[in-house]
Formats: C-alpha cells, structure tokens, sequence
C-alpha cells in the first residue's frame, strides 16, 4: 500500500534531506546534495528502490511522534506489549559529516527491534556491492557503486536476498545507535563521530535558530514550523533555496504531471528571502544575495528562471525508468525543463526582494545595486515580449496579467531606489515603462465584468491575480480586485479551495491537478485585508488543518480523498502560510492593516 504523501516527515541538515514514515521507513534519501541521486527511492517506488525501516518486531505496534522542540530531530515512540521505546532521527548538522542518526533508547519494558536495509544508488539504477568491514567488535556494512560509498554502524546486518536485516532487544534505559555516512567511493569510508555530540549540536543549532523567529498572532507555532522548513530547504554553503526536497510525487495521482522541485528558483528564493526579512533575518538576505550575484554573472540577457543549487545553469529534464513513479505516477523525472522557459515576472521578483532588504537596513554594495540596473535595462529590451507564466504553462505564450503586473513592480523598485535611497538609475526610462506598463493592464487585463484576467486574450482569471496587491499595484479593496476574487470563487473555487487556474488547455498539459496550497493562502490575505475577516480565518483553519501532525504542508492538497499532493515539503505553500498568518496579524482589531 502507497504511503500517504502527508505520512512523511521532513530530516534536513541543510544540505540535503530525507522523508521518513510514521512507520520508520527512510524512502527519500540523496546525499550529499538535495539534488543528488536517491540511495533510498521508496517513495518514487517500493522498498525494492531503496529504504531503510527501523521498527519494532511487533506488526501491531503502535506508533506516535513528534520533533524533539523546534528542530528536525524526529521523535517516534513506538508502544508494543512487551515495552515502549523512542527512535531519535537525524541528520547532523556540522560540517563534512553526510551521515543520518537513528538512534533507539528503551522507556519501559523491552522492545523487539528490526532494522532492514536496501541501498539502491543512483534512483536505483545501481544495487551497490556490500561487504562486512567492522572490526574489533564494531558492526559495520561499506557498499560501494559508482561515485558514491556508504557505511552503516551499529548493530550487525546480515545479507538477506538483496536486503541486509538486524534484530536486537532495547530495554528500558539502553540506547542503540545505527549510523549512516555517504562519502565519495575513491576515498576511505569516513570514520565514526560522537553521536550523542552530534545530536546535542544539532538540537542546539535548530533551537537557536528557531529562537530568533519573530512570531505573534494566532498562528506563531505554524509561522515557526514554516520558517524552519524554509531554513531546511536553504543549502548552508552555497545559500540557494530548493523549491522542495523531493522530486515527481504527482499534482494528480496517476497522472503525469510530475516535476522535479530540487531547485533554486529565483522567483521562490525571492519571497523566502522577503520572509526572512520580515521576520528578522537580515543575514539571509546577504547570504541570498550573494548566491544571486553569482548564480546570474555574466549577460543579464542569459538570465534564467531557476539553477542549480550552486547556480548551475545546465539543468536538462529527462525521464527515468528505474523508478516507477509514486503509487505509479510516471513519468519520473529529473531535471526541469522550465529552465528554458521565459518567465516575466522573476525579474520583479527579485526586484521586490532586494527593495524589501534595502528597506530594512541592507546596504546595496556596488555589485549588487549594479545587477539591478542591469536586470532592469533587461527588462526594457523584454518589455515586448509575450511569456510562459508563474505557473510554468507549455502552451503558447501570452501576455500574462500577474507578469505584467511584476514587470511593473521591477521598475516601480527601480525607481524607488532613486527616489528613496539616493541610487543612481535610468530613472525617465523606468517611470516610462512603469507607467507603460499600468497603461496596458488597465486597458487589456480588465475584462468587460470588472475583473483582471489571467492573460490580455482570455476572460479567465487566475489565482496569481492575487498578488497584484500584495506587491503593490493596487489596493485590497480595489473594484476591480473585488470582482477578481468573485470570479475566483466561482469558478476556481470547487469544494472551497482555490485552484491556480482551470486547465482548459492553456497549459499544453494533459490531465487536470488539485488546488494549489499557497493559492488559498494568498486568499486568506486578500480576504483579510479587505474586510473580510470571517472569511480570511475560516479559511485559514481549513487551510492550517490540513498540515500533517509536523506542520508540513505539500504543493497541493485533494479536498475529495483528504489527502496532500505534489512535491514535499513545498516551499511555496509554506512561505504563503507565513504571509496569510503576517496578513491576519496585521488586519486584527489594534494590528497595522495593509489594505
């Protein structure tokens, strides 16, 4: 039976990440990067594709868990007949170790445990050589494939077909470690660490990292939650913030939309980076920058939409056979074809984010205001130029309200850096084209109802309109948004969730997919900063409700099964969580409203 996407928590140690199941399974597992090639592939698959269970003996324990505070070390207590016991799950923070902790300590009684492990390297296209390698005492297996070597230590693990098993008792009071460390095949196997100082630095790091989240209202321990997978998405050496930490888990189960997420896009970096910053992180506003400024160097006319965590620009989508997809779901893949997509809305993106840093005490350095002057002389030369959409279509380009609308606040920012902070630029060309630009979606992207739509040639809307506001286009309360949102709901809204669009072919895509998470979201705002205060919390409710027991929100969610859908966990979901729960707090009796 498949596992529910909503089952899985998140491990991170801001390198890369894995799922593990309420039943202990490991089924996503890449090292050493996020976008690595999976060595347990079970979510994309079954355990023959890779997995790593740790759980009691007993099939009819019972299992409850937790993060241990404000960290990703999960916690899973397990109740059987005999005994209750806890495994602590973890990937270690520091530096050079690639390594996941599984660590079972007894509470009561004595519990039965079974460890049973398949590696399967590179989405398992490689079953790697095994071998016994402990010595004087130690237990330990080495399997090496390819470029990639891992060596687990622990309790001993005898061969079995193609899975190496354990069993061994806890009893209450004892402790029982089994470690995992990946490391290039050519070298020696890394050696083993103080567990248990790994584990405190690992607590300790996310807890004090957690400590600094400035979150009030209603919604603080969500808002923290969200932060921190935020934080667990974001590379702690290169800076760049991956999208999800998983790739084709499906938008509609059984169907083929399915995209790899393990990527920087500038557009999602950008709102991370606003929502650090609103919540008191200026340092990941320089480390983001910083990543920015490398990632796009060179002709702003070779700017692309997303890269790799490094800033890799060569990101070619393939499909993948060795994985049969999740419960299914094919094609596989790898890679992302957006890459080569023209998308007009990012360069407003990051011109919103940068404003929003400058605005909070960041000082522009002589590079980086130089990038923004050359983005925005890009977008002069772009100005023209029909696009693909946030949402990625495979269509034909249009002219699409909400990247019009990003077009505008590009040089809207531009020029606030003149008028505001004293920067030079090309201001008379910029007011031109910002102006411009408000010229056209006034007349083009207002349909005869009242309503903006979804591009100059349609009268459909979508639920991107809902950012025209939050950048600043328009107000809240702006006829023409009220009526936007009417439409929405009654044509995007089916069982009282927002869907990005309706998939009438504008796409390019066969099949159809669930409403989009940070779409609701972006309508609890709306709602909340015009006057609809009932409505924006109910919403917010069903909305939170559907977060797992973790608090970890996937792309999209089934109203009809109840069941969470797409990538996992999604940055954008979460970062739209932290701006509906901002936009309540800042519309509550006595809060400072936006509208």
């Amino acid at each position: 039976m498949t596992t529910p996407i909503e089952d899985y928590a998140l491990l991170s140690n801001c390198r890369s990440a894995a799922l593990v199941s309420s039943q202990g399974s490991i089924d996503w597992l890449c090292l050493p990067r996020y976008d690595s090639g999976s060595m347990f592939g079970a979510l994309l698959g079954d355990e023959s594709h890779g997995a790593w269970s740790l759980r009691p003996a007993d099939p009819d324990a019972r299992s409850t868990r937790r993060y241990d505070g404000d960290t990703f070390v999960l916690v899973t207590r397990w109740e059987t007949s005999t005994g209750i016991a806890d495994v602590y799950d973890a990937m270690p923070v520091d530096e050079g170790v690639e390594a996941v902790v599984r660590r079972v300590v007894g509470v009561a009684g004595a519990v039965d445990f079974v460890s049973e492990v398949r590696l399967r390297f590179d989405y398992a296209r490689a079953v790697p050589w095994v071998q016994q390698v402990g010595q004087g005492g130690e237990h330990a297996i080495l399997a090496v494939a390819g470029p990639d070597a891992v060596i687990i230590r622990g309790p001993r693990l005898i061969a079995t077909d193609t899975a190496h098993r354990g069993r061994w008792t806890t009893a209450a009071g004892e402790s029982v470690d089994s470690v995992l460390m990946w490391g290039p095949s050519w070298q020696k196997a890394p050696a083993p660490f103080n567990v248990e100082a790994a584990l405190e630095r690992t607590r300790e790091w996310w807890a004090a990292w957690a400590d600094r989240v400035q979150a009030a209202g209603t919604h603080p321990e969500l808002v923290t939650r969200s932060l921190m997978v935020l934080r667990a998405l974001t590379h702690s050496e290169t800076g760049g913030i991956v999208a999800a930490a998983t790739t084709s888990l499906p938008e509609a189960f059984g169907g083929s939309r399915n995209w790899d997420y393990r990527y920087v896009w500038l557009r999602d970096a950008a709102l991370t980076l606003s929502a650090y910053i609103e919540h008191g992180y200026l340092d990941a506003a320089h480390r983001w920058r910083d990543w920015l400024l490398r990632a796009i160097a060179g002709d702003p006319a070779d700017v692309q939409i997303m890269y790799g965590i490094a800033g890799e620009r060569d990101l070619p989508e393939r499909e993948i056979s060795s994985l049969p997809g999740y419960d299914g779901a094919a094609p596989v893949r790898i890679g992302n074809g957006a890459v080569d997509q023209y998308q007009a809305d990012v360069i407003g993106e990051v011109m919103v984010a940068l404003d929003a840093a400058r605005t909070a005490g960041v000082a522009e350095t002589k590079f980086s205001w130089a990038l923004q002057r050359a983005l925005l002389a890009q977008l002069v030369q772009w100005v023209d130029r029909p696009d693909l959409g946030i949402w990625e279509m495979r269509g034909d380009p249009h002219f699409f309200t909400h990247s019009r609308a990003m077009i505008w606040a590009a040089f809207d920012r531009g020029i606030r850096a003149v008028e505001e902070g004293g920067l030079d630029g090309e201001f008379d060309t910029w007011r031109q084209m910002r102006d411009r630009v408000r010229a056209e979606i006034d007349a083009r992207g207002v349909h005869q109802g009242g309503w903006f739509t979804q591009h100059f040639d349609t009268d459909e809307v979508d639920a991107s309109l809902l950012v025209l506001p939050q950048v600043g286009f328009c107000a809240y309360d702006d006829p023409r948004m009220l009526a936007t949102v009417a439409r929405m709901e009654e044509t995007l809204m089916p069982h009282g969730w927002l869907l990005r669009y309706r998939t009438t072919g504008v796409d390019g895509l066969a099949g159809d997919e669930h409403p989009f998470l940070a779409c609701s979201f972006w309508l609890v705002g709306q709602y909340a900063h015009s006057g609809r205060r009932d409505d924006a919390e109910a919403l917010m409710h069903r909305l939170t409700s559907v977060a797992n027991d973790l608090g970890l929100l996937s792309e999209e969610y089934d109203p009809v099964t109840g069941r969470q859908a797409g990538n996992t966990p999604q940055a954008l979901s979460h970062l739209a969580l932290v701006g509906a729960a901002d936009a309540l707090d800042k519309t509550a009796p006595g809060g400072a409203s936006g509208s």
